[in-house]
């Protein structure tokens, strides 16, 4: 193995949603292997608070504060980091999260709608703005999507649609932009730890390590072990590598009719 491959000395990055959770932990990871980092989201003050982290790394950063499920707030963000960095060479399309449960009979338009925004077309957004600005570099883009996009979660349907559709647009990306040297991949994240996540967890009363008996490795994954997974798609060692999704969630949840022996 060449660990080259996995060096980011001086690429510049842009994490969306990087103020907590997978972003931050990806933004992190991404100044530790060389990168310098812009994040961006709708709240200042975790934003902030992760681009000072980095540049404790002794990195460049940038916090930027966007909904980039708005076209032109998206435009402008790349805009804004081009213009700071002087070159994009890696996009994380981070952004994204379920606006509460709600079955499908009784979803209103605008939270559907809301949904769709945020997940799948902020990613679209931010692609399309950045493309010359990674053709230039040779750049990549990873989206992140969730195994509510390859199995679909009861309750939060827009969000799963939107993560499905999330997948197809990697594909698509790809095909239309891997003649000019971009790749496009995807992370599918599954039960993770995240601090939204365990908020949530504890005001439903939720067991989540029991109800992760079911998975394979039998626990839910850790911020950190997602974006391991994401940052190997933004390094060379993923060069020959485009249009993929990756699931990250403790292994194949099937279902059988007998019970084997370990």
């Amino acid at each position: 193995m060449n660990l080259a491959e996995f060096d980011l000395t001086d690429r510049v990055a842009i994490v969306t949603g990087g103020g907590t959770g997978i972003g931050r932990a990806t933004a992190l990871l991404l100044a530790r292997r060389g990168a310098h980092i812009a994040v961006a989201g709708r709240r200042p003050a975790p934003l902030e608070d992760t681009a000072g982290e980095i540049q404790n790394m002794g990195r460049r950063s940038l916090a930027v504060t966007a909904d980039v499920s708005e076209a032109e707030e998206a435009r402008a963000l790349i805009e804004t980091v081009a213009a700071e960095f002087g070159r994009i060479d890696i996009l994380i399309n981070n952004a994204g999260g379920p606006h509460g449960h709600v079955g499908l009979s009784k979803m209103a338009p605008e939270d559907w709608d809301r949904d769709i925004r945020l997940n799948l077309n902020a990613a679209m957004y931010c692609s399309q703005a950045a493309l010359p600005h990674l053709k230039a570099t040779r750049g990549c883009i990873v989206n992140i999507s969730s195994l509510g996009g390859m199995h679909g979660t009861q309750g939060v349907a827009a969000y799963s649609a939107a993560k499905a559709g999330l997948q197809m647009l990697t594909r698509v990306a790809a095909a239309e932009w891997g003649p000019a040297g971009i790749r496009v991949n995807c992370v599918a994240p599954g039960m993770t730890a995240t601090e939204k996540a365990k908020a949530g967890w504890e005001a439903r009363d939720y067991d989540a390590m029991a109800a992760c008996q079911t998975f394979p490795l039998r626990r839910y994954g850790e911020m950190d072990e997602v974006a391991q997974a994401i940052v190997f798609f933004a390094s060379d060692a993923a060069s020959y590598i485009t249009g993929e999704t990756l699931a990250v969630g403790g292994g194949p949840q099937i279902k059988g009719m007998i019970e084997v022996e370990e």
